[in-house]
């Protein structure tokens, strides 16, 4: 948990819809769409970052990424930031968000390109 701005923002993460939400007094405030990389290493793949209208300007978009960034370390696999925010996020934190191969990269890609669905 964490304190960004007003009060305590939760995070948790759904896998099986390939969310990891904030929340707030149990109010989705933000979200990461992401899904798993088929292959191995199974790379966590994020997709877009979203903060709901009234939230924003909070920290809780950054709070996500890092929280992302932490469950993909705890799992030992590595994250492909397509989402520009994610991006632009750890190309600022690199201590935090070590890069992907770029074989994952593409592996990732690809996975999106066959199944746009996916987020």
């Amino acid at each position: 948990m964490s304190q960004t701005g007003a009060g305590a923002v939760e995070f948790k993460d759904d896998r099986k819809a390939g969310r990891l939400l904030a929340l707030e007094g149990g109010e989705v405030v933000g979200v990461i769409a992401y899904f798993v990389l088929d292959a191995a290493p199974h790379a966590l793949v994020a997709v877009h970052t979203v903060v709901e209208p009234g939230h924003e300007g909070r920290g809780i978009a950054g709070d996500l990424v890092k929280t992302f960034y932490g469950i993909a370390a705890a799992e030992a696999v590595p994250v492909v930031a397509l989402c520009p925010y994610a991006a632009g996020w750890a190309a600022r934190h690199p201590d935090q968000a070590p890069g992907a191969p770029a074989g994952v990269v593409a592996a990732a890609k690809a996975q999106l390109d066959r199944e746009p669905d996916l987020w």
